[in-house]
């Protein structure tokens, strides 16, 4: 019998702290205590090597249920599309224009917060809508 074993999703990225926080906000997450001996993140962050400052944050599900994300800094810039992206799911359960409505709405949210609406795509026989959007790097993710 096999195990279920915990993972997080790592995202690369230029500005870890500033993608940590803005996923807080989509995802209702928190930023985890920083290090004992340590009153303050910046102040931990403040203790390591120079080039070693700034390079990774991370953010948890407060319920525990959720994985945990976690932000590298990386040198290079997003050059094509995501191989994984996040489904953050609004309309789980409705249908229709209801479905529609809460998916906009949640749009509406996130834009306001600095992610891109790339596309809306509409119900067919087979899918019902989701919205495209681009948090605020440009990694891809959908509200389904």
């Amino acid at each position: 019998m096999s195990s279920i074993r915990q993972f997080q999703v790592t995202f690369d990225c230029a500005d870890p702290e500033r993608v940590a926080r803005f996923w807080c906000e989509v995802l209702g997450y928190v930023v985890p205590p920083p290090p004992e001996g340590f009153a303050t993140w910046d102040d931990f962050d403040r203790s390591l090597p120079p080039e070693r400052q700034g390079a990774g944050f991370a953010c948890g599900d407060p319920s525990g249920v959720g994985p945990r994300l976690y932000f590298q800094r990386v040198p290079e810039g997003k050059v094509v599309k995501n191989r994984v992206h996040l489904d953050v799911r609004v309309g789980t359960g409705l249908v229709g224009e209801e479905r529609l409505a809460a998916l906009e709405a949640e749009c509406a949210r996130l834009v306001a917060l600095g992610a891109v609406c790339e596309r809306v795509l509409v119900a067919d026989d087979y899918n019902e809508s989701c919205v495209v959007m681009q948090d605020i790097e440009g990694n891809e993710f959908c509200l389904d």
